[in-house]
This record gives C-alpha cells, sequence and structure tokens, in this order.
C-alpha cells in the first residue's frame, strides 16, 4: 500500500515554474543561435562569392595597365620618341636613421609620417605638400616608387591593422571589413588595389595599416650611410630601385 503511494505521488509531482522558464529559454537561445549561425554561413559563402570576383577584376586591371605601358613604349620607340611614364602618385617610405642629431622640423615630420622607429616603412600620397616634407627628411629616409609585388608582400606578410590604438594581425577579412566596410573594402585584396592605385579613400585605409616594422637588410647596409643613393649611399629617392631593398628588408 505504501509502496503504491509512493509511486503515485512521484507520479503527480510537478516541475517547478522557474525550471519550465529556463529550459524554454534554453531551447529559444540554442533555436536563435542555430539560426544565426545558418545566416553567418549564408553571409560569408556569398562575401566569398564577392570577394573572389572582385580579385578577379583587379587581376583584369593590372594586366590591362600592363599591357598599355608596353604599348605605349612600344609607339613610342616606333615613331622615333621617347616614352615618358607618368609621375607616381604613390611612395614607400623607410626610415634608416635614428633620432641623434636630427632639428626639430625633419623630426615634426617624421612623426605626422609616421616613422617613429629605425626601419619603419609606410606609404605616402605624393602630392606637392608631401613632396617638400620628403626634401626635408630625405638625410633620414629612403623611399622610392613601390610595384604592385612589393605592395602585395608587404601587406600580406607584414601588413597589421591599427584597431583602437592596438597593433592587430591581419588574419581575417572581417577585420577590414568592420573598419573599412563603409568604403567598399571588405577584403585584403581590395586594401591592396586601394594603396597600390593611391584610390578615393586611401587615407582611411592607409590609416589603418600599422607602420611597417622591417627588418635590417639582408647584408646590412652600406657603409656610406650618410651618403645620398645616388653618390652611392643609401638615403633619398630610389625611384624604382627601392623595390630591391624592401626585398631585402621584408
Amino acid at each position: 500500500m505504501t509502496k503504491g503511494l509512493t509511486v503515485a505521488t512521484a507520479e503527480h509531482i510537478r516541475v517547478p515554474e522557474t525550471l519550465l522558464k529556463k529550459r524554454k529559454d534554453q531551447e529559444r537561445i540554442a533555436s536563435e543561435k542555430a539560426a544565426a549561425l545558418v545566416e553567418k554561413r549564408k553571409a560569408v559563402k556569398k562575401t566569398r562569392r564577392v570577394i573572389f570576383k572582385r580579385a578577379e577584376a583587379y587581376v583584369r586591371e593590372y594586366i590591362a595597365a600592363e599591357r598599355q605601358e608596353v604599348r605605349a613604349r612600344r609607339q613610342a620607340k616606333a615613331k622615333g620618341n621617347y616614352y615618358v611614364p607618368a609621375q607616381p602618385t604613390l611612395a614607400f617610405v623607410i626610415r634608416i636613421k635614428g633620432i641623434n642629431h636630427i632639428p626639430p622640423k625633419p623630426r615634426k615630420i617624421l612623426q605626422l609620417l609616421r616613422l617613429i622607429q629605425i626601419n619603419n616603412g609606410v606609404f605616402v600620397r605624393l602630392t606637392k605638400a608631401t613632396k617638400q616634407m620628403l626634401q626635408l627628411v630625405t638625410p633620414y629616409v629612403a623611399y622610392g616608387k613601390p610595384n604592385l609585388k612589393s605592395v602585395h608582400e608587404l601587406i600580406y606578410k607584414r601588413g597589421y591593422a591599427k584597431v583602437n590604438n592596438q597593433r592587430i594581425p591581419i588574419n581575417d577579412n572581417s577585420i577590414i571589413e568592420k573598419h573599412l566596410g563603409t568604403y567598399g573594402i571588405i577584403c585584403i585584396e581590395d586594401l591592396v588595389h586601394e594603396i597600390y592605385t593611391v584610390g578615393p579613400n586611401f587615407k582611411q585605409a592607409n590609416n589603418f595599416l600599422w607602420p611597417f616594422k622591417l627588418s635590417n637588410p639582408n647584408g646590412g647596409w652600406s657603409t656610406r650611410k650618410f651618403r645620398h643613393y645616388v653618390e652611392g649611399g643609401d638615403f633619398g629617392d630610389r625611384e624604382d630601385k627601392i623595390n630591391e631593398l624592401i626585398r631585402k628588408m621584408n
């Protein structure tokens, strides 16, 4: 009799309302998470498709520009003229000297260019103002026109993002999309294209990049570090020869 009563009592025990509510909340949260995960996967798949198409378009653009350059040179040569390429709009600047014996004005310019340490490198849009700034700091920097390969390798190998004044590795396109998505830059290929072509959002893209921390060049600096490059030294404008230095320091 007692046993039957115990079983009947156990069957009629009611689950507390708070526990039922908690279970329902957990089920709802799990369902929302599953739905959000599905939507996220769809969005990632769609974004990848867009990134792939953009990368293809950029490759076609680079190839077309290179072919146009070759065509212009051949036409000029065929007519007995000289081909003069357009003035560069992009420079890569590397600081090669320390802080000793630097006058206040060049020191301030180096700070404005974000060249705080030796072997720091930054991209600079070449304008009348920036050219004058580079002239004032020429004895302390090496600079020149980077090619597509240099820009690509610098951003892929040495690229770090500046997020809340912190140096964050660019290991995911979501970091770029989060901070530059409003400018139409959602992946690293967009970033490379914006820098290399000096696009309309170059300033935002360049400020997003932390100054590049490069190594000492293979074989070290020359013994004529205090001479201009055209005199056999290291500092000053190297034009397209800056790419050789980037390879040695990257």
